[in-house]
């Protein structure tokens, strides 16, 4: 069942619908712009959701790890010591992934392949930068093959 408040379809104004799953939605010009879940998680109608989402863990790492593609958006733990490595030409403009050092060691991450890393607040192209022990650095792509690196660098 749905419940449609303030129907104005003839001047094309707003409308705003609700379900018995607890679901809102907004629509405009005969088009739903927002839908709010009973959760809370508002999406546009292109899917992107907005507000505060939380960033998942890609996975706790023990060795060694290659970032991947399906890393974006997400925060890898290094559990055990190891290396991280930023390829080249597999991120986008607008890409960011997290990096949780959890051991009680400094972390070297490498990012030689891509062309430009910078350290966050420096003009310093960097092609290594190390991530403190219990210390988290992000990752934002700016193109494919430039990067800025945040948090707690070595």
């Amino acid at each position: 069942m749905t419940t449609t408040i303030n129907a104005d379809t003839a001047t094309g104004g707003a409308i705003i619908t609700g379900d018995a799953s607890g679901s809102l939605g907004l629509q405009g010009a005969g088009n739903t712009g927002i839908t709010i879940s009973s959760a809370g998680v508002a999406t546009l109608s292109n899917g992107s959701q907005i507000g505060y989402l939380n960033i998942p863990l890609s996975g706790i790492k023990t060795a060694s790890y290659t970032l991947v593609a399906g890393d974006v958006g997400k925060f890898i733990e290094l559990g055990t010591g190891g290396t991280v490595v930023v390829p080249a030409s597999i991120f986008a403009a607008g890409d960011v992934i997290s990096i949780f050092n959890n051991t009680s060691a400094t972390i070297v991450c490498t990012c030689s392949a891509v062309t430009d890393v910078y350290k966050g607040g420096t003009d310093t192209d960097i092609s290594t930068f190390s991530v403190t022990t219990r210390g988290v650095a992000t990752i934002l792509f700016i193109t494919a093959t430039r990067a800025v690196v945040t948090g707690n660098l070595a």
